[in-house]
């Protein structure tokens, strides 16, 4: 099964490692200097599913059988049956993995070797979006070096900006230049073969960022429809290429944007931040929140906008203070933004759902009795059959058909699941 991967990416000093931290809960240097983080940290963020979890509808059918009592007021999981093998569910609330990776700060010119260069870039190569984690404060220059917050909204927006296009113009640089290393010859040696030979011959070069036939195909009709180049591709100059190098960028690199320190942004920037599709976020308190939570301390729901102090917690002066900050913060802010980005990027940007393959159709448990323990995130319109190669070739190669769990209804290879479905698969052993 491919694992969905989440870049994370930005100059230095914006938070990225607190953003990282913050959604991993995975222990990495935080630190106010440019470069804390070198080496790229790779960890796995859970993201909540937007239905709920299937052992909701599971619990109800043995409540109305009499075979299951009510849900305990005192049951931690608040009714949960599923035994998930990797994630958490509680109040049928599932949350299902995603790999992250947390990249060092780049810094403009990196594509031409500055800071640690294309190493920075390489460790993006496989990632199936990208979120940039801009300063909405406007403390820091492109180097990462701090300045002092903005002096005004239109300081701190036009900050942001530049951090964005600073992203796009290294992204643009490094595949041009992957494009411009034998580009004459090789497209004169796909000539006869037109269109479609180009088409064929950038995927191959750039087969290493993860471009696919129909992406290059989509880009390059794109392309031909916005700037209709003159001449024979072999007589494309470097300008043509980084446009065509822009182009592919936008179908390789998708990128969510995450306006961090925002609380502490002059005065009117968030009310900006709804027209760049840029969602506002504090990642320092969203991790402190589940460190508290994570010690026992209080009760606190990823995306939520409230938590509760738990009545054992034994807190100095400070931490109520803190905790109440905090707090206030979440509430007027409607949550720290980091879930609802995830969620966003996940469901909407990747249009991924969430599908449970078990292999008693009846009880929805795997073959050791453990309840709806599998939970795959999955593109949308994803088929039976596809799903089986998800769960293991061997099912794939010798897929039968297919059962929904929900309405016991035999499904061919062809079968559309939907968001939340639950499939039994019939394989040749």
């Amino acid at each position: 099964m491919t694992t969905l991967r989440i870049g994370l990416v930005g100059k230095p000093n914006v938070g990225k490692s607190t953003f990282f931290s913050a959604a991993t809960l995975a222990q990495v240097d935080i630190a106010n200097y440019p470069f804390c983080t070198i080496d790229p940290n790779i960890g796995v963020a859970f993201v909540e599913a937007r239905l709920a979890c299937p052992c909701k509808e599971l619990r109800a059918k043995l409540e109305h059988e009499g075979r299951l009592e009510p849900t305990s007021p005192d049951d931690p999981r608040q009714g949960s049956l599923c035994q998930p093998r990797t994630g958490s569910c509680v109040a049928h609330r599932r949350f299902v993995p995603v790999a992250m990776v947390d990249v060092a700060g780049l810094v403009p010119g990196a594509s031409e070797g500055r800071g640690r260069g294309n190493a920075f870039l390489s460790d993006l190569a496989n990632s199936d979006v990208l979120i940039q984690v801009v300063d909405a404060a406007g403390t820091t220059d492109l180097e990462g070096q701090f300045l002092g917050n903005a002096s005004s909204k239109e300081d701190a927006l036009a900050s942001m900006k530049d951090e964005i296009a600073f992203l796009e113009d290294e992204l643009d640089a490094w595949i041009a230049g992957i494009l411009h290393d034998g580009w004459v010859r090789g497209v004169r040696r796909v000539q006869a073969e037109g269109e479609k030979g180009l088409v064929s011959f950038i995927q191959e070069r750039l087969s290493g960022l993860g471009a696919t036939h129909q992406l290059v195909q989509q880009s390059m009709l794109q392309f031909n429809q916005e700037q209709q180049p003159e001449g024979q591709p072999w007589d494309w100059d470097i300008n043509i290429l980084n446009t065509l190098a822009s182009t592919l960028r936008r179908g390789l690199f998708p990128v969510a944007y995450a306006a961090n320190k925002w609380d502490i942004a002059p005065s009117g920037v968030i009310d900006e931040l709804s027209l760049y599709s840029i969602e506002p976020c504090m990642a320092d308190v969203e991790l402190a929140l589940r460190r508290a939570a994570n010690a026992d301390i209080i009760s606190y729901h990823p995306g939520e906008s409230t938590f509760s102090i738990n009545d054992a917690a034994k807190l100095n002066e400070a931490q109520t203070k803190a905790l109440t900050h905090m707090l206030e913060r979440i509430k007027s802010a409607n949550g720290t933004g980091v879930a609802r980005l995830l969620d966003r990027v996940l469901f909407d940007m990747l249009e991924r759902i969430v599908v449970y393959p078990v292999q008693d159709e009846t009880h929805w448990v795997d073959g050791e009795g453990k309840v709806l323990p599998d939970a795959f995130v999955v593109a949308s319109g994803i088929q039976a059959k596809a799903l089986a190669y998800h769960v293991h070739s061997d099912l794939g190669d010798g897929f039968i058909r297919g059962v929904d769990g929900k309405t016991r209804r035999v499904v061919g290879a062809d079968h559309e699941l939907a968001d939340g479905d639950v499939l039994k698969i019939h394989a040749k052993s």
